[in-house]
């Protein structure tokens, strides 16, 4: 029961830090989309429109964030006894698609007016565009490091996505400054060429997150380096003589270890499970995402 309670609290703590973030982030991304908006249109400039429309896409994305966070924090049920981690899987496949969605729409716009450009009016943007595309830089950069923060620290895939929807905003409008300044230089295509390199910023960091997302539902292992840090703790415990088997797997933002460990045979049942239980305590302790640690005794008859 003691463990259990443990898990609830510290999912419960997760679930309010997700939601404070999730709060901020659509509260800037409404604000900052429309900033951009307004100087897009009162500027005339085609890419910082599109960069508006990918910070408004970052409300939606948020949403799901928060309803992919809710259902992964529900506790485990009679047909769902492993509980519910991977709906946060769900939520940031989502959100690549998404993003995949908008990038691609962004940058189709470019092209089409980079290979029709007597179809659209190319006028060259004005300084209103340059000062917004700052605001958004310095805004998003912040709001990325902001939301990778709180992702690192209640191990959140979703949250962790949403973090790279602010990067990948602070990329754009990195773009999108570039092709305005280019525009008003003298070369108002440079504008819609902004739109096309946003487009594959924006691509790059759907692949990034949906690559993520997929590790997480298939069982991928741990890295070597934790399941070598896994090792050293297994191997500290009293009793333990060494390693037979250790595996381990990805769970949403969870981590499920099986071990096979090796004692003395001349030990008692009771002392055998006092081992494992120790092996078993000590793995969840050192690893707060490890959910469950299964310990298996062989005996060692060398």
């Amino acid at each position: 029961m003691e463990r259990y309670d443990i898990n609830t609290q510290k999912t419960d703590i997760s679930a309010a830090v997700a939601m404070k973030v999730s709060a901020v982030s659509i509260a800037v991304n409404i604000v900052l989309s429309l900033i951009k908006l307004f100087a897009g249109l009162f500027a005339k400039s085609g890419a910082m429109i599109s960069d508006a429309v990918h910070s408004a896409s970052d409300v939606f994305s948020t949403l799901v964030v928060i309803i992919g966070v809710k259902l992964a924090g529900k506790q485990p049920d009679k047909e769902h006894p492993y509980g519910h981690e991977r709906m946060e899987c769900v939520a940031s496949v989502i959100l690549a698609v998404v993003l995949a969605a908008t990038g691609f729409g962004i940058g189709m716009s470019g092209i089409e007016k980079i290979i029709t450009p007597e179809e659209y009016d190319l006028a060259v943007p004005g300084a209103l565009a340059l000062a917004a595309a700052v605001v958004s830089v310095v805004v998003k950069e912040l709001m990325f490091h902001y939301t990778k923060r709180a992702a690192k620290q209640i191990n959140s895939g979703a949250l962790m996505a949403d973090a790279w929807h602010h990067r990948s905003d602070a990329l754009s409008s990195v773009g999108s400054f570039a092709g305005i300044l280019g525009a008003r230089m003298g070369a108002p295509v440079l504008d819609p060429l902004a739109s096309v390199i946003i487009c594959v910023f924006i691509e790059k960091a759907a692949v990034e997150i949906f690559r993520d997302a997929v590790d997480k539902m298939i069982d991928k292992a741990c890295d070597e380096e934790q399941v070598s840090q896994m090792r050293e703790v297994i191997l500290s415990t009293d009793g333990v003589l060494g390693i037979d088997e250790l595996k381990t797997r990805l769970f949403g933002s969870k981590i499920y270890v099986e071990v096979e460990i090796s004692m003395d045979a001349a030990k008692t049942l009771v002392e055998a499970h006092d081992t494992a239980e120790a092996v078993h305590d000590a793995i969840e302790s050192a690893f707060p995402e490890v959910k469950h640690c299964m310990v298996h005794v062989n005996p060692d008859i060398k």
